[in-house]
């Protein structure tokens, strides 16, 4: 098959102007059936039930905390947008939540994208769009004016359009290698005049560092017959030895646990196995975590190596089919765990050296189900959404733009989607024009959540 010169390739972008022109991304169809609730209480059957009720309330919070939660509901919407037939890997939830610091391998605190429970190949306009919604929401949960939320908003589409003229101009290597280190957060909103967010990131960057095992082993542990535990905080955090009091059959379990383990050890390369066949099983316990993820299931394993100061907490995070499936086809991967996992190494720049997959029927229920493994608490920094100002905003956005645009350079056609986007900012402001019509709707969801809670059609529980 013949190669594409990359001429060739960057008049695939311009040819697609004139079938999608950029000033229609800026469009939004609403379906005359559109049922956002309806689409949540389907997601929701096949999670944990007595845990569903939490994550309604966590989206009750805000318009910003239902956006946050609601990935399938936009995942939906999008599908009737113009879209100009360039592909990518998509995160899939590419809201600004799921943006942060986090420690590479090099133990170094890099900037990047860390949530990939929904990523598959898709159009690249979808997290650019979500990614912009996201920001436009925030801006009015901070109470922003409309020129002041506009200018993040658009800080985000030009970055990213930006971005992606620089990675068609380098070679593959290059773009392979660009990563973006947190230092550089602090740098882009001093250069915004923010102070206050620039001392507040420092200040989360360097605890960030010390939120690693030793800290996890201080505050999600206890001692339980004289050995160390993981701790007991329901509905948050269960044991093992709560959910299943037989001890006949939480024996069996942890056989089991031990067979998964072995087999979640052929997914991650042979070093890295030759490390973990020397930490020794303490405890497993159900932790819930984040807004989106709330009723799936979801583990902490605790091991130790050389002795009881020497822990590892791995999070055994349930993957199920990803929101966009339904509208651009399955996942090559047979295992949605190993879905996750491949997208993430894709897109990221450093990616988690625990990342791995199994699938099994350990699930209380009996079950199968997949899952992957990645570490818990290795260095997590982000902003301060609460006190930022629409200055360090647009910074962060800044920040944000450039590595989607890094992510999807990596799996997409660079130098189409640049000719696509072009030189001038048609492209960003349908997309802000986008943001602001979806953040319009998004509230309209969210009212439409707490008038289903009161009338009784499903139950939240708020304050968890």
């Amino acid at each position: 098959m013949a190669t594409q010169t990359l001429a060739q390739r960057a008049q695939v972008g311009r040819a697609a102007r004139k079938q999608v022109p950029r000033a229609s991304q800026s469009e939004l169809q609403i379906a005359a059936d559109r049922d956002p609730i309806g689409l949540l209480e389907e997601q929701a059957r096949s999670r944990v039930p007595e845990l569903v009720p939490i994550r309604y309330g966590r989206m009750l919070v805000s318009p910003f905390a239902f956006l946050r939660g609601a990935a399938i509901v936009m995942a939906h919407d999008l599908v009737d947008t113009p879209v100009a037939g360039l592909s990518a890997q998509l995160c899939g939830d590419a809201h600004l939540a799921n943006f942060g610091g986090f420690a590479s391998p090099e133990r170094d605190l890099v900037f990047d994208l860390n949530d990939f429970d929904e990523t598959l190949p898709g159009p690249f306009e979808w997290d650019v769009k979500r990614l912009a919604t996201s920001f436009e929401v925030a801006g009015r949960e901070r109470g922003f004016a409309d020129g002041e939320r506009s200018g993040p908003v658009l800080a985000v589409t030009r970055t990213y359009r930006q971005a992606m003229h620089r990675f068609a101009a380098v070679g593959d290597l290059d773009v392979w290698y660009s990563r973006l280190d947190a230092g550089l957060i602090t740098a882009r909103l001093s250069e915004y005049h923010d102070r206050k967010a620039q001392k507040t990131f420092q200040k989360r960057a360097a605890k960030a560092q010390t939120r690693d095992r030793m800290r996890a082993l201080a505050k999600l542990t206890e001692r339980v017959d004289g050995k160390p535990r993981l701790i007991s905080d329901p509905p948050l955090i269960v044991p093992l030895r709560e959910l299943v009091e037989d001890e006949a059959v939480r024996a069996e379990l942890q056989g089991k646990l031990r067979h998964t383990f072995g087999r979640y050890l052929e997914t991650i390369p042979r070093d890295l196995r030759t490390l973990l066949e020397g930490f020794e099983y303490a405890d497993l316990a159900r932790k819930v975590v984040g807004v989106g993820s709330v009723g799936t299931r979801c583990w902490v394993l605790l091991l130790f190596g050389r002795d009881e100061q020497d822990p590892l907490f791995l999070q055994i995070k349930e993957a199920d089919t990803s929101v966009l499936e339904p509208l651009v086809g399955r996942s090559r991967f047979g295992n949605h765990g190993r879905r996750v996992v491949e997208g993430q190494r894709l897109m990221q720049a450093a990616s988690d050296i625990f990342l791995g997959w199994v699938r099994t029927d350990i699930t209380l229920d009996g079950e199968v189900r997949d899952f992957y493994f990645r570490q818990l608490w290795d260095w997590k920094a982000s902003a301060d959404l609460d006190t930022i100002r629409p200055e360090g905003l647009a910074g962060y956005a800044e920040a944000c733009g450039w590595t989607l645009a890094r992510a999807h350079a990596r799996s997409g056609d660079r130098f189409a989607i640049s000719a696509y986007l072009g030189k001038g900012d048609s492209f960003d402001r349908a997309i802000a024009a986008f943001a602001t019509a979806y953040a319009d709707l998004n509230e309209r969801d969210h009212d439409a959540l707490a008038q289903a809670v009161k009338a009784g059609r499903i139950k939240a529980t708020e304050g968890v």
